[in-house]
């Protein structure tokens, strides 16, 4: 079975490496890591990942911005969502993108797995407490 290809978009760094880091170790395969949403559009186009995980809060284009752009450019492409936030209206914009998961970031290390999982058969997952 290959790999699930995953580009990463956040501008956290230190948030960036530890995501990289813990889905490498899962055998995921990191194809792009970048850090704002113009770069996420840029590097979905030329690296065509199975799935595009993007933070909500990104500089240049937000990650529901860039999750529109990637979707309308590439539609095969799965988007999930990584956010602080936990706003009911902010995770239901984000998944009217036709994203597939919204994983709240202090359950990062519970959810992002699940999140990636359902994603690849096409099912929605969304944090406890987002929705």
């Amino acid at each position: 079975m290959s790999k699930v290809r995953v580009l990463l978009a956040d501008d956290n760094k230190d948030m960036r490496e530890y995501v990289c880091g813990v889905l490498s170790a899962a055998d995921y395969q990191i194809v792009a890591t970048v850090d704002d949403g113009q770069a996420a559009v840029e590097a979905a186009a030329r690296a065509l990942p199975d799935v595009a995980v993007l933070d909500v809060s990104m500089p240049l284009l937000n990650g529901i911005q860039a999750a529109r752009r990637i979707k309308q450019n590439h539609p095969s492409i799965k988007v999930l969502f990584l956010s602080v936030e936990r706003d009911a209206d902010l995770c239901r914009a984000a998944l009217e993108t036709g994203a597939l998961g919204y994983v709240w970031k202090p359950r990062l290390g519970r959810d992002l797995f699940t999140a990636l999982d359902l994603a690849k058969e096409g099912r929605r997952f969304v944090s406890e407490g987002c929705e």
